[in-house]
């Protein structure tokens, strides 16, 4: 079976050609309807990570791929909030615990939506969430910067440091409760649909059965660091959606650029071995970003005086690029890609 032919990618297209793409500017401006939620969680799209046993498709990362590229080209808002879904089901997945039984199979069938608060944890040694021991569970203690999918998630995976060095992970209710209390929603440049907050934790219990990872946070870092080298495939599905609204004789060469560039990324992201050709895949991923930028550049000159109106989609798809731009940066991702930027400006000269 090709990748086009598979289940997941056609339910993916029909999403985004049927409901997502028409509707993206009116989302963009006034954010996500319960009823596109609802449409993407009746998708099986939620559970494609996850094991058949529990509901899921336990899809190819080729097909995770694709469908990725599709959802974010549609309307990115929506793929944000539903990629942040993917690593709860692939946390539980890979855990023990007595939270796989209770809410793996949830959220592998779409019947919860879950989110994610925990990318603080790559400002270590800064410790922005503290975690410490109570008789019956875990209290938290701190400040998540970004939390997006609020009054839409139904439950969050949230993270912490313990006093001994350890990462852990546990679900709680996505509302506000007692020790959890949401910011107002923030105003974005872009993607503000998909209803991002901060959560000031004071004091927040969490009962030992909510936790789903615990792990010495040495260990943790050392299997997240290789998630940020890799090109991620809303790049390209972006950059798909900016050139289609570009005259076909300028977009075949850029099109043909981001082939290519496609081609690289994704052959070093199924390296067996993650941590090799680190250089490789961050420079692949500066290159990535810079074929998209040029992408949706061509499309808002291609629109011309029309493209600074807030409804007009080639100025949605060049905001959602500026977004993905910083979207799981690290300090060595970021050190690539201004080196990048200043080479390209100095070989110009």
């Amino acid at each position: 079976m090709t990748i086009a032919a598979h289940p997941l990618v056609a339910r993916a297209r029909e999403l985004a050609d049927g409901l997502l793409s028409p509707a993206a500017e009116r989302v963009d401006q006034e954010g996500i309807p319960p009823g596109h939620i609802e449409a993407v969680k009746r998708s099986g799209l939620l559970g494609m990570s996850a094991p058949v046993a529990y509901g899921g498709s336990a899809a190819p990362a080729s097909v995770v791929r694709e469908t990725a590229e599709i959802l974010a080209g549609a309307c990115c808002s929506t793929w944000f909030v539903q990629t942040q879904h993917q690593t709860p089901v692939l946390t539980l997945a890979g855990t023990a615990l007595p939270v796989r039984e209770r809410l793996l199979g949830p959220l592998a069938r779409g019947e919860l939506l879950s989110g994610v608060a925990y990318a603080h944890l790559r400002s270590y040694p800064r410790v922005p969430v503290r975690v410490r021991r109570e008789a019956d569970g875990w209290r938290f203690s701190g400040t998540v910067p970004w939390y997006t999918g609020w009054g839409l998630n139904d439950v969050l995976l949230l993270a912490g440091v313990t006093e001994d060095d350890e990462a852990l992970f546990a679900f709680v209710e996505a509302r506000e409760q007692p020790g959890l209390r949401p910011s107002e929603l923030m105003r974005l440049a872009a993607l503000t649909a998909s209803r991002t907050v901060s959560l000031d934790l004071d004091g927040l219990c969490v009962p030992e059965e909510a936790v789903a990872l615990r792990t010495p946070y040495a260990r943790w870092a050392a299997a997240d660091r290789p998630k940020t080298r890799n090109a991620n495939p809303a790049v390209f599905g972006i950059a798909e959606a900016a050139l289609a609204l570009v005259e076909e004789e300028y977009a075949a060469v850029l099109r043909g650029r981001l082939a290519e560039i496609r081609r690289r990324a994704y052959a070093l992201a199924d390296h067996p071995v993650p941590d090799e050709h680190v250089e490789e895949r961050l420079a692949v991923r500066a290159e990535a970003f810079t074929l998209m930028r040029a992408a949706t550049t061509a499309a808002v000159v291609t629109g011309g005086g029309r493209a600074m109106l807030l409804d007009h989609r080639a100025q949605r798809l060049a905001r959602e690029g500026l977004f993905l731009l910083v979207q799981g940066q690290t300090s060595a991702s970021r050190a690539v890609h201004l080196k990048r930027l200043a080479e390209r400006h100095d070989s110009g000269r």
